[in-house]
């Protein structure tokens, strides 16, 4: 039988042809001639999408022993138990369950949203699954464990098993099988990461390095690391940065009008400063750089780190300070805890030590004789305690309050600092606050009010950039002008592509600096950036279609001409969905109406868009932009 579309030779009865994977239907066997492009079918669902994912595996330890000594409904209670701990663990990071196998549970961090975080959400996960599991209890059996595998890596995620009882959403890839050959390593109440996981993570966690291990299946050695714990830090900087922070280029003016503001607020004239740019603009290290140019002089530091985990749990921030603040560690008791909160805030009268006591989960001791306050009552007193509290520290040396991220503020933390502003506005006070554009806090209209927009740096800042990242071995030519024109000056982007290229085998170092091995290909988007702009594309929902299609064509498409290959999308659905794409500051714009023309800002974006389609639909898809070219 002859393939309809690319004339391949397929056997008699064939349901799909060997050569393109078009569906071979009875119109195929006709040889009726085929109208519309659009009109084969992928080989690949879809729904099917080509992206990183980061998978965990947990295994039940033990449940076949546990099986033969106990009945099989109360074995039934037990996995059902044993499933809902995990699912309840994992919902807070926005872990999606894909899998009950019996004693097992797999998870998936990055689908069907990803976030530019997915592997620390899976082991901040998993470490609340180890407790969790631990307190689970079953008759006769004193304690469970859990051991889990974590793995990191590319895979096509779609429905399998199309049209079947059995069909599922599933991943297909070396990844779930490493996480759970990780988790067969692991001991009971353990976490394994495989490698890639671990460059991904901040170093927040506490992690053992297990060497080289024998993996089944895997011709190579991998490289393994146990979680042993997650460190306390400050900011995500210093968790990002333990070792030594990245360099900063091109951002003198910035830091000079930020230093301008301290001295005004070291003088008695507080200053308030919102940092706005774009994820990886250098928002952080313009922060960390005004501590460093601070840390010779008399000064208080408090950093209120925003979480996308907690924005709707209140003083979130507050509370990881205070604790930070008091020096209270996991291995202090509640009494310790009390003791040190109460020496940091003596100077609080009982009323507000009560609240701020109460706010940090400890008891107050009856440190008030009245009614317990209604929940408006206590939360005007606990704001009240930290205003008092941070006006104290003011009074003894300037302070500087660095709010960082705050576009996952909660409600509650964003009220305070705006209580901050308002009534310490003659107080040593700089507060300093970094956010992205699309979702800056309220802070009301404070005279004292400084806005800075960053801006992306220019192509001698970015040479110089990738030249602080090789330790100045100079890179060829052409290699750093595909770098460049690829990061489009996100100095994020900027280290991580220079870094994967160091990494990747296509260079060696000789006297006169690097030189390509071979041929340059095109650059691959880094693994530490896949999230990050994964994350972005998944956010606009139905416009994520349309941007993949005008991915497709190029960095630079008609308004027409996608029109034309996307040929069952309403103008108006269109419009809109170019409008969210601008308005997401994916796409420039140029021109009004049938006539504009759009390009995606960053080239990595777009590249992004472009990749996360499976082969075969890709190739469809080319298809119809040539039959619309034509």
């Amino acid at each position: 039988m002859a393939c309809p579309a690319c004339n391949h030779a397929n056997p008699p009865n064939s349901k799909f042809c060997g050569g393109c994977g078009t569906a071979l239907n009875e119109s195929a066997s006709r040889k009726e001639p085929l109208t519309d492009v659009a009109a084969p079918a992928a080989a690949a669902p879809q729904d099917a999408q080509r992206r990183q994912l980061t998978v965990m595996f947990c295994d039940l330890v033990g449940s076949t022993a546990l099986a033969n000594r106990l009945d099989p409904e109360e074995m039934r209670a037990v996995l059902r138990g044993f499933h809902s701990i995990v699912g309840a663990a994992v919902a807070p990071y926005a872990g999606h369950v894909a899998q009950l196998l019996g004693d097992g549970v797999l998870v998936y961090f990055g689908y069907p949203r990803a976030h530019e975080d997915d592997a620390g959400r899976a082991v901040r996960a998993a470490l609340a699954v180890l407790p969790a599991v631990a307190a689970l209890k079953a008759s006769g059996v004193q304690a469970m464990q859990t051991r889990i595998g974590i793995a990191t890596g590319l895979v096509v995620i779609g429905e399998i098993g199309q049209g079947t009882p059995a069909a599922e959403h599933s991943a297909s890839g070396e990844t779930p099988n490493l996480a759970a050959r990780l988790q067969a390593l692991a001991a009971p109440g353990e976490i394994v990461l495989s490698q890639t996981t671990r460059q991904l993570l901040e170093a927040s966690f506490e992690l053992h390095p297990l060497g080289p291990l024998a993996v089944k299946g895997f011709a190579a050695p991998v490289h393994a690391w146990r979680v042993t714990g997650e460190r306390a830090s400050a900011s995500r900087f210093e968790a990002q940065h333990d070792h030594a922070p990245s360099v900063l280029i091109g951002r003198d003016s910035e830091v000079a009008l930020l230093l301008d503001r301290w001295a005004l607020a070291r003088d008695g004239e507080a200053q308030v400063v919102v940092l706005s740019g774009e994820a990886g603009i250098g928002k952080s290290r313009i922060g960390q750089a005004l501590r460093e140019r601070l840390a010779g002089e008399p000064h208080a530091t408090v950093v209120l780190q925003c979480s996308p985990y907690f924005s709707g749990s209140a003083l979130y921030p507050v509370v990881q300070q205070l604790k930070l603040a008091a020096a209270i560690t996991g291995s202090d008791t509640a009494s310790q805890q009390r003791q040190k909160v109460a020496a940091m805030a003596a100077a609080l009268a009982p009323e507000g030590m009560g609240a701020l006591l109460r706010l940090m989960g400890l008891p107050d001791d009856g440190l008030t004789t009245e009614p317990a306050p209604l929940p408006q009552q206590e939360k005007a007193r606990t704001l009240q305690a930290l205003v008092e509290l941070i006006a104290g520290v003011a009074r003894q040396q300037p302070v500087l309050l660095w709010v960082e991220d705050a576009h996952w503020i909660d409600p509650t933390t964003q009220e305070l600092i705006a209580k901050l502003v308002d009534r310490l506005r003659d107080a040593r006070f700089l507060t300093l606050v970094t956010c992205r554009p699309e979702a800056m806090p309220e802070l009301g209209k404070p005279a004292h009010l400084t806005h800075l927009t960053l801006n992306r740096l220019g192509q001698r800042q970015c040479a110089a950039l990738i030249d602080a990242v090789t330790l100045g071995q100079q890179l060829p030519q052409e290699v750093q002008a595909q770098i460049i024109r690829k990061t489009d000056g996100v100095p994020l982007f900027v280290e991580e592509l220079t870094k994967t290229v160091l990494q990747s085998g296509l260079l060696e170092l000789s006297d006169a600096g690097y030189r390509l091995t071979g041929p340059l290909p095109d650059l691959a988007i880094p693994s530490t950036l896949q999230d990050s702009l994964m994350a972005r594309l998944d956010r606009l929902s139905e416009a994520k279609d349309v941007a993949q299609a005008g991915a497709a064509i190029g960095r630079e498409f008609s308004r027409s001409l996608l029109s034309a290959v996307l040929q069952t999308t309403a103008a108006i659905q269109l419009d809109k969905s170019l409008a969210d794409l601008e308005g997401a500051d994916l796409l420039i714009r140029r021109g009004e109406g049938p006539s504009a023309t759009y390009a995606f800002k960053h080239p990595v974006v777009r590249d992004t868009a472009n990749t996360t389609r499976p082969k075969t639909q890709r190739a469809l898809r080319h298809g119809q932009i040539a039959a619309a070219l034509e």
